[in-house]
This record gives structure tokens, C-alpha cells and sequence, in this order.
């Protein structure tokens, strides 16, 4: 027999003393639990697990909606339906019996009147239709008889109420009318909106009508003698639901876009997301898709917003017995309850897409109808007698040992647990097992991937929470993974600097190094351009997700062993000066170990070497320079070299004009050593005019020349360059 815990309880285990990378998986709070699987039970705004009411189904109709209903005080149902168009009546043991089958496509509402009738409203181009009974020699029920009762002449009928008096009040569209019909049938227009649809109506305790409206989002408040008042006009485009409590305050939900300027034709929400029949009424569509807002009026006229979803779409709103708000809503068939304080508890879900509409039960509780499928549903004034909630499924990453739950609660509740090494919990995971709270808390299930953790409550006084739910586990360790290292000559990182600047590179790693579900994504660090430096960046994930650290290894051609650079960095980029190495071939090294995570016998490393580069700071030579003046030519002659990389480029200046670029003789300048050999026209502005590009290539000559260059001394820089950026200057000064 199981205990019941009567005091708040926490099965932590703070004082225990767990090796390094024991992990934590916690539950707790609303979104935490809204991921999971309720069945009877409640999840609180708050964070809480508690038990919900008792919800059973009563009925199935062979019809796919249930537009509204209507109980008596018998408890007998009586249910407006559409595909096909009947009202059906439903005994509470959930017997039912069709007792009106009209020619329209929709049964749209249903109201019991002060006679003991029932008034059905259909649609499109629909009547109000009074169905009676009959009543046989003993007095059993023999046959219901149907009659128009009221043709409005308007196009669609969307809610209907009776006010102290007996009289009838009709919500229409499309063009905004409200009918008031007396007990004898005669009616006429009782308030016109300039609203194209009117769609609910209820009344306040001063026998005031409160209607919504769809175009504006209005709650209108008319009083016995038409006059109306717009209390609010909501942000939402269109008011699904009104109810007024004992205090006088009026709750609606609205839902739908509101547009400025000429909207279209508006189009009335109804609990169907999915395109109407021909000729049938209009059905809620994509224009509501953004979700629901709900409000309070306060009796002196103040609104606010009480809650908010960004994906439930509030077709019905009634109270519980505690005179707590209800919202049933689509398209999940959710219902919520709802504080004035905006704290609400996501109650049940029902077998069907839209929760449609209310209607009192005996004891308290609540009928619930629902649309896609059109089901009848009774929801208990009291706690279910079990609930169960399943997590959401965690998952490890890899194969971990589950060690023990500690639970913050109160009540009477079992904890299980399975696991298993695939993502379903329904293939071959390992059967759920119960955890012993009163104990060591142990979940006792096999190592795996993925656990899932199960709560069973049951009534208590107080009643039964559960708060938040923790299992600690030791995922095994598996190495940590080198993606790609990268390295770039001329470069160096700026990792406190987050401005661009024309000098920034990008440093990007290879296409296997892209960061995958498991990876921590890092931001690229800022690099700029330093021919004095080398910059080194590179990728790593583990599956662990361990604290990582780096260490920076070098080796040069023909070279056994790898030299250390630098130890102990937890970034993933790394820079030093390129003269801290001779000129020559190398490629780096980095290891990535999970030591800051591991004791030292268990941690792990991986390793990742680069391509080869090349350090090149020595400039190369230029020897043998020589110029001579040939008549009106200038004659030049030098022979470049270089130790390490090809000659790249070659420039010329005569007496400090601008830089000439010059080719090698051969014309491919791809050699270490490359000689030079060519003339330049000397030319007097005075005495002899610049010979023109096509004369010179004839000639073989270079097309920039001096333009200006008098007679006498001359002064001829010459100067190259490497593949590394590094330069040589000479001259030389001829006469």
C-alpha cells in the first residue's frame, strides 16, 4: 500500500559527492512539461503537475461538428450539428436520438426556451425552428415535431440567447443584425451593428445583451431598449466567445488579424479549419491561424488581456462550478482554465481537433463538444481518480548510466523510468521500472541513450504536486573530435576587436568541419592582415559536450619531432610571429583533450594536423645591377635571386618617376633566380617627343617610360619581390 505524503517532500541528493561529468537532466516549469504526454492530469502555468478533472466521453455523433449545445436540468443534452445537419438529443448515459433533420446544411446553434422547446438555428439562408415534443397516453416521449418559429431573411444565424422575459435574441450576418422575436414569433430587427457579423450574445445580470462582433473585434453592451454601447474594441478582428461571471466582469476571446483601412469581406471563425461546402457557412481559415487572445471587462469598463496563446483559437468559454473561467479551443482540442491574474492550467485534450463549445452538467460539471471529430464530453467537478504524465524523451547523445531522481513534490505519486537506444520509447525500450522515493531514488534501468521518466498521481490532502523532476546520469566518455585545422601566413587574430576594417580576413575551416546538432557553434574571430605573423584556427566538437582545451604543435620539413608553440588555450584560434620560426616548410599540429572534464586516467584527446605551409621573412637579392645610356635610351641589367620562393614581380623608377612593372627576360617570372634585361626611352620634352606604345612594342621595349628625363646624371631603383611579399630595393646612377 502506498504511503501517502502529506508535507512538501525533495528527494535531493545535495550531500552525495559525484565524480567528475555526472550530468543533470531537470523537468520543470511549463514549457518543460507541455512537451510531454498528460492523461489525467493538469499542467499549471506555474510549473506544477496536478491531477484533472474526471473527462469521459458520452457520446460519438455520426456528424463531423457539433456546433453548439444545450442541457436541461436533467442533464439531458440536446446538440446542434453540421455534416450532416440534425439536432441530436443525448441522454446522460449517452443513449441519443435524432430529433430534427432540416434541409440547410447546418444546425449552427441550439437554446432551450422558457416552454420547454427547443429552438434550433440553421444555416445558410437558415430559419430558427421551434421543436416540440409529444407525448404519448402514458406520457413517453413519442416524436418531436419541428416548426419555423422565425425567418430573419439574412444569410447566416451564429447565436442565439433568451433573456428573463422569454424572449428570443438572434445573432446574424452578414449584416450585422440583432433580432429580438417574442414568445408568439413576432420579430424585427432589435440593434443593427455597421458590423458585418454579429457572432455571440449572452447577457450580464442587469438584463443587458453583450454581443461580439467579427470585422472589429467589438464587445457591445445594449440595453433592453436597443441602445447600444461599445465597450471594447478588441485588437483581435474577431469576438468567438463572451461569458460574464458573478461579479459582473466580461470575459471574450478574440482571435484573427485586424487589418486598417477597407478590409475585405470578413469571415466569421467557426470551430473548422478546412474549406466550407457549396452554399455552406463560412469556416474558420488561415486568417486565424494566429492564435488567441482572451480579456476582462471590469464592471466600470477597464479591459485587459488575461491570456494568450500563439497557436489555440478560443471557441468557447463557460465556468466551472468554483466559478473558475473555462476556454475550450481548436485545433489541438485543448481547454484551458483561466485566472484573473493571467495564471492559467492547461486542463485536458480532447479526442477531437476544436472544443466547440459548454454546457452545465448535473454535480457541476461541464459538457464538452467538440468538432473534427463530434464528440460529447463530460468534465467532472472533481479530481480524476488517476492521472498519468510521460515525459518528453531526453536524449544523452550517447550511452550513459541513469543514476537516481530526485523529485520536489507533495501528495501521493510513483515515479518510473525506461530507457533505450533509439528515439522511440516503443521500440524495444526497456520495460518502465519503478523508482523507490522512500529509498536511494535509484532508477535501476539499463544504460542507453535516451531515458523517459513517467508520473502516476493520485488524490491526496493537500492535493497532489509535482514540481520538477531531476535524474542525474555519467554519460560514457568518448574522445573529442579535430574537425579541420587551418592555417593563414600573414594573418593574426583580434579577438577583442568586432569591427570590420578593409585589412579583416575571414579564416573559414573546410566543409567537414561544419558544425553539426552536437557542435558548439563559435563565432569566427576577427583576423587581420600582418605579414609578420601566422594565424592558425580549427574546429573541434565532443560528444560529451566536455570542456575542451587546445594545445599548438609545429614541425619543419625533415623533421621528426613535433615542438610545442602553446599549451592550455580554450579558444579555437591561435597567433604568433612568423620570425619565431625559420624560413623553411612546416605544418601545426593541435590536439584537443577533455582533461578540464575528466579525471586524468579517463580524459581523452584527438588530434588534427594542417596542410604544409611555408615561413618566408628573408627578402631576396638583387645583384649585378648595371644602366647605361644608349643615345636616347637607358640600357638596364639585373640579375634577382632568392633562397626560399620564386621571384613574384619586378619595378623600375628612373629619376623618382612612378613604379614600372618589368618581366623577366623569357617573360615567366616563376623561378627563384630570374634576370632582367631591357631599355627605356630617355626623352627631353623639349628636343624629342615620347615615341609612341605601338613604336616601342615593335621595338621590344617597355610601353611606361620617363617622359621627362634631361640629359646628364640619372638615377636608376629598381626594386622585387618574392611570393612572401618580401622586397629588395638597389640603384644604381649613371651619367
Amino acid at each position: 500500500m502506498k504511503k501517502i505524503v502529506s508535507v512538501l517532500v525533495a528527494f535531493t541528493l545535495s550531500t552525495l559527492v559525484f565524480a567528475e561529468g555526472t550530468r543533470q537532466w531537470k523537468e520543470s516549469g511549463y514549457e518543460d512539461f507541455e512537451r510531454g504526454t498528460a492523461r489525467g492530469v493538469a499542467i499549471r502555468s506555474t510549473g506544477l503537475l496536478v491531477l484533472a478533472p474526471g473527462f469521459k466521453a458520452v457520446y460519438t455523433s455520426p456528424s463531423s461538428f457539433i456546433w453548439g449545445m444545450a442541457s436541461d436540468k436533467d442533464g439531458v443534452i440536446y446538440a446542434a450539428t453540421g455534416a450532416p445537419a440534425r439536432v441530436y438529443r443525448v441522454m446522460p448515459d449517452g443513449k441519443a436520438t435524432i430529433i430534427f433533420e432540416p434541409k440547410e446544411l447546418q444546425v449552427q446553434s441550439v437554446a432551450l426556451g422558457p416552454d420547454g422547446a427547443i429552438y434550433a438555428a440553421t444555416s445558410p439562408d437558415g430559419k430558427v425552428y421551434r421543436i416540440a415534443r409529444k407525448t404519448g397516453a402514458a406520457g413517453a416521449v413519442a416524436e418531436y415535431t419541428a416548426d419555423t418559429f422565425f425567418n430573419p431573411g439574412t444569410k447566416y444565424i451564429w447565436d442565439m440567447a433568451f433573456d428573463a422575459q422569454g424572449r428570443l435574441y438572434i445573432a446574424t450576418g452578414d449584416n450585422g443584425q440583432i433580432f429580438r422575436v417574442e414568445k408568439n414569433g413576432q420579430g424585427a430587427v432589435f440593434f443593427k451593428s455597421d458590423e458585418a457579423h454579429v457572432r455571440v450574445l449572452t447577457f450580464d445580470a442587469k438584463g443587458n445583451l453583450i454581443a461580439g462582433s467579427d470585422g472589429s473585434g467589438l464587445v457591445y453592451r445594449i440595453t433592453p431598449a436597443g441602445e447600444g454601447f461599445v465597450l471594447y474594441s478588441a485588437p483581435r478582428k474577431e469576438i468567438t466567445a463572451l461569458a460574464v461571471d458573478s461579479a459582473g466582469n466580461i470575459y471574450a476571446a478574440g482571435t484573427g488579424e485586424k487589418r486598417t483601412g477597407s478590409p475585405a469581406p470578413p469571415v466569421p471563425a467557426a470551430p473548422l479549419p478546412q474549406p466550407a461546402p457549396q452554399g455552406a457557412a463560412p469556416l474558420a481559415g488561415a486568417a486565424n491561424l494566429a492564435g488567441s487572445d482572451v480579456y476582462i471587462i471590469a464592471p466600470d469598463g477597464a479591459p485587459r488581456k488575461i491570456w494568450s496563446s500563439r497557436e489555440d483559437i478560443v471557441y468557447a468559454l463557460a465556468f466551472e462550478a468554483s466559478g473558475r473561467l473555462i476556454a475550450g479551443t481548436g485545433n489541438k482540442g485543448r481547454i484551458y482554465a483561466i485566472e484573473k491574474n493571467g495564471d492559467f492550467t492547461d486542463l485536458l485534450k480532447a479526442s477531437a481537433n476544436q472544443v466547440s463549445a459548454f454546457s452545465k452538467a448535473p454535480g457541476g460539471g461541464l459538457y464538452c463538444s467538440s468538432s473534427n471529430l463530434g464528440k460529447i464530453f463530460l468534465m467532472s467537478n472533481n479530481a480524476d481518480a488517476e492521472g498519468s504524465f510521460e515525459s518528453d524523451v531526453h536524449d544523452a547523445r550517447i550511452l550513459s548510466r541513469w543514476g537516481r531522481a530526485e523529485v520536489r513534490g507533495r501528495g501521493n505519486f510513483d515515479l518510473f523510468a525506461r530507457s533505450g537506444n533509439v528515439d522511440n520509447p516503443d521500440r524495444n525500450w526497456s520495460p518502465w521500472t519503478r523508482v523507490d522515493l522512500s529509498k536511494d531514488a535509484r532508477t535501476d534501468i539499463p544504460a542507453a541513450r535516451f531515458i523517459q521518466w513517467r508520473a502516476v498521481l493520485k488524490p491526496a490532502n493537500p492535493p497532489t504536486e509535482l514540481d520538477d523532476v531531476i535524474i542525474n546520469y555519467l554519460s560514457r566518455n568518448v574522445a573529442p573530435v579535430m574537425d579541420d585545422v587551418v592555417v593563414q601566413v600573414g594573418a593574426r587574430f583580434q579577438p577583442q576587436s568586432h569591427l570590420s576594417s578593409p585589412e579583416s580576413i575571414t579564416i573559414n575551416l573546410g566543409p567537414q568541419a561544419q558544425p553539426s546538432s552536437s557542435m558548439r557553434i563559435d563565432a569566427p574571430p576577427s583576423a587581420t592582415r600582418d605579414r609578420g605573423s601566422i594565424a592558425v584556427r580549427w574546429g573541434a566538437h565532443d560528444e560529451n559536450d566536455d570542456n575542451l582545451t587546445y594545445s599548438v604543435y609545429y614541425r619543419g620539413d625533415n623533421e621528426q619531432e613535433w615542438k610545442l608553440l602553446k599549451s592550455g588555450l580554450t579558444d579555437k584560434f591561435y597567433s604568433f610571429e612568423s620570425g619565431l620560426l625559420p624560413d623553411g616548410g612546416y605544418t601545426i599540429k593541435v590536439v584537443a583533450s577533455d582533461a578540464p572534464s575528466h579525471s586524468p586516467e579517463d580524459a581523452l584527446s584527438d588530434e588534427k594536423e594542417s596542410l604544409r605551409f611555408e615561413i618566408d621573412n628573408t627578402p631576396p637579392r638583387i645583384e649585378n645591377l648595371a644602366a647605361r645610356v644608349e643615345g636616347q635610351d637607358m640600357h638596364v641589367t639585373f640579375h634577382a635571386a632568392d633562397d626560399n620562393s620564386p621571384i613574384k614581380r619586378a619595378e623600375y623608377s628612373i629619376d623618382a618617376g612612378e613604379w614600372q612593372y618589368v618581366e623577366p627576360v623569357g617573360g615567366l617570372s616563376d623561378a627563384k633566380i630570374e634576370n632582367y634585361d631591357f631599355t627605356v626611352l630617355l626623352s627631353h620634352p623639349a628636343t624629342a617627343p615620347e615615341e609612341p606604345a605601338d613604336q616601342k612594342r615593335r621595338r621590344g621595349k617597355p610601353v611606361a617610360g620617363n617622359s621627362a628625363a634631361p640629359p646628364g646624371e640619372h638615377v636608376v631603383v629598381v626594386r622585387i619581390y618574392d611570393r612572401a611579399d618580401n622586397v629588395a630595393t638597389a640603384k644604381v646612377v649613371t651619367r
